[in-house]
């Protein structure tokens, strides 16, 4: 990952170095920062470096220097991209940078360059000609983006601990948002822990004037499901051959690496999978494969992952999470998150990350899958909850929540009590707030007992009810 920062009013150099180096963490081969005091224009990078090394250097900036970049992330399609660019004419100065791709795709395409583009991203681009900095966050929201304008300065950053460096963004903390973060266990975007400053959307790109300090706010993407309007004869034949089709495309275009790169194995569906394809595109070399194992048996699944290297023959790394560890660490952990984040997994995934980190720079997991493919138990729950709310009163519903309630709890991964308290207590609140109360943490009455006033329902699940609507019902 690499780290991205600027501004546009009031600031200095200083600020702006301030800034770039509060993400150092995020890109230690190398630094840019680059400074137009009479436009009041700064742009900051901090750089993790996997493709072109040597040429991928930022902030870049075309030949004629009407445009330039700051970017975190991979355009998977780049050579694609520069092919068709070169074939109109563009002449490109690195060998294989994928960022210029985006100096010369803008150029090219405007503000529809976004579409163009397959990868994860967050990039800044400062237009000279149209005196704009155009904003555009991938389609997902992988790679972050914050953002503030207040006291006359347009700022934005990768992380928020960067972004408030800066002298003229005031850090308060925005009341909402915390209710929103115990209600769903973060803090979704555009909301950010900071009043008036906020998350760019994934599939969302910004544009900002400078000549008036007017901002522009447009989605160029969104993830809706919907229902397909035929059913081949043999869809599991059919679908799985398109599946697997473009699962290794995917696979193959990010295995494009001019670094070490490995696999998070945890031996599941999605990282089993995409161990197979990378193992059948790396060739002669033999695949580098990590996982993470537990102590207690219901949360270790090492053993499966050990079963899958062996198969593919990968040079498998297994580390062990030890409660000694998880003291020493967590203060690290805490200091480097943005904001709070209630997710235990974020302990084994570090301690795995350290690791894996001692091996390669990069690697690929299987992150997403349960939600792309509904693989997690409340969405299967959808069904069985819709069939017991129409035929269970809501009297007798009361009285099942409290009989369940006294079971003794059991700290075992998904044990049994836990699914019943959770799925129990989604069912207490309409249909379009199932989800979101079955993933989160607290429930809207043990909100407005934490915060000592009338939870508005409406506004604290916003984000969840609009996903809800929108979906084909």
């Amino acid at each position: 990952m690499c780290g991205i920062c600027g501004f546009t009013g009031k600031g200095t150099i200083q600020d702006l170095d301030l800034m770039t180096e509060a993400m150092f963490h995020r890109g230690p081969d190398d630094k840019g920062i680059w400074h137009d005091p009479e436009r009041a224009v700064c742009l900051g990078h901090r750089r993790l470096s996997i493709i072109d090394i040597a040429g991928g250097v930022q902030p870049m900036w075309t030949p004629d220097n009407a445009l330039g970049v700051v970017f975190n992330g991979e355009i998977y399609n780049h050579t694609e991209l520069r092919n068709e660019l070169q074939g109109k004419r563009h002449v490109f100065q690195s060998d294989h940078s994928d960022t210029e791709v985006l100096l010369h795709g803008f150029r090219e395409w405007g503000d529809d360059l976004p579409n163009q583009l397959n990868g994860m991203w967050a990039f800044a681009i400062y237009d000279r000609i149209r005196n704009i900095l155009f904003l555009s966050r991938d389609r997902f929201g992988k790679k972050p983006l914050f953002y503030t304008l207040q006291n006359h300065t347009f700022a934005f950053a990768s992380e928020l601990t960067a972004l408030t460096k800066h002298p003229s963004v005031e850090a308060s903390v925005s009341p909402r948002s915390l209710k929103k973060y115990f209600a769903y266990g973060y803090i979704p975007a555009p909301n950010s822990l900071y009043e008036r400053v906020y998350k760019l959307p994934g599939g969302h790109n910004l544009i900002f004037s400078l000549n008036d300090f007017s901002m522009k706010i447009s989605k160029y993407w969104d993830f809706v499901l919907e229902p397909f309007e035929s059913v081949p004869e043999n869809p599991e034949e059919e679908w799985g051959e398109q599946l697997r089709d473009l699962l290794q495309k995917a696979v193959r275009r990010r295995l494009m690496s001019d670094v070490p790169l490995g696999i998070f194995l945890s031996g599941g569906i999605d990282s089993s999978a995409i161990t197979a394809f990378a193992a059948q595109d790396t060739g002669n070399k033999r695949l580098k494969t990590f996982s993470i194992g537990f102590q207690e048996a219901s949360f270790d699944e090492s053993e499966y992952a050990q079963r899958v290297a062996e198969f593919f023959e990968t040079d498998h790394h297994l580390k062990m999470l030890s409660i000694e560890e998880v003291r020493t660490v967590l203060p690290e952990i805490v200091a480097r998150l943005d904001e709070p984040m209630g997710d235990s997994s974020l302990l084994p995934t570090y301690l795995l990350n350290q690791e894996t980190r001692k091996y390669v720079t990069v690697a690929l997991g299987g992150d997403g899958g349960d939600e792309l493919f509904a693989g997690y138990d409340p969405f299967r729950a959808l069904r069985l909850a819709e069939l017991y709310s129409r035929l269970v009163p809501r009297p007798v519903h009361q009285g099942i929540r409290m009989a369940v309630n006294i079971l003794p709890i059991s700290h075992k991964n998904i044990s049994l009590d836990f699914k019943l308290k959770r799925t129990l207590t989604g069912l207490s609140y309409p249909k379009h707030l199932w989800n979101p109360i079955w993933l989160g943490p607290l429930e809207p009455n043990d909100l407005e007992d934490l915060f000592q006033e009338p939870a508005d329902i409406e506004d604290i699940y916003s984000e969840a009810i609009e996903q809800w609507e929108a979906c084909s019902q």
